[in-house]
């Protein structure tokens, strides 16, 4: 995840706070959205972004996740995600969401 988009969720949740923001990441390739969404959840692995050493713990979820796609417009949802189902591996991408979000209930239990 670049800086620019660090810095624009950093500012989102220092101005709301956490418990009104979710984030839904849309990348295909199921290493990239893994990053990205323990940037957002965990802190900038590169150390090198504003969410360096940050730890967020921002709801996490990828586009192609069932909960999701039940929460969008079936319509938009075939125009603007439908296609990333025939080239990307949904059971691999939701099953490292799933292990992410466990993570977080689990730091937030043990805090």
């Amino acid at each position: 995840m670049d800086t620019e988009k660090q810095t624009i969720i950093k500012k989102l949740v220092d101005e709301m706070g956490i418990q009104d923001l979710v984030v839904v990441i849309g990348a295909a390739d199921p290493e990239v959205a893994q990053v990205t969404a323990e940037t957002v959840t965990f802190g900038d692995p590169s150390f090198a972004g504003p969410l360096a050493g940050v730890s967020l713990r921002l709801p996490v979820y990828h586009i192609l996740e069932p909960e999701v796609k039940k929460a969008v417009p079936q319509d938009v949802y075939q125009e603007q995600a439908g296609f990333m189902e025939l080239v990307a591996d949904t059971e691999e991408i939701g099953k490292r969401f799933k292990e992410i979000r466990n993570r977080i209930q689990e730091a937030e239990h043990s805090a």
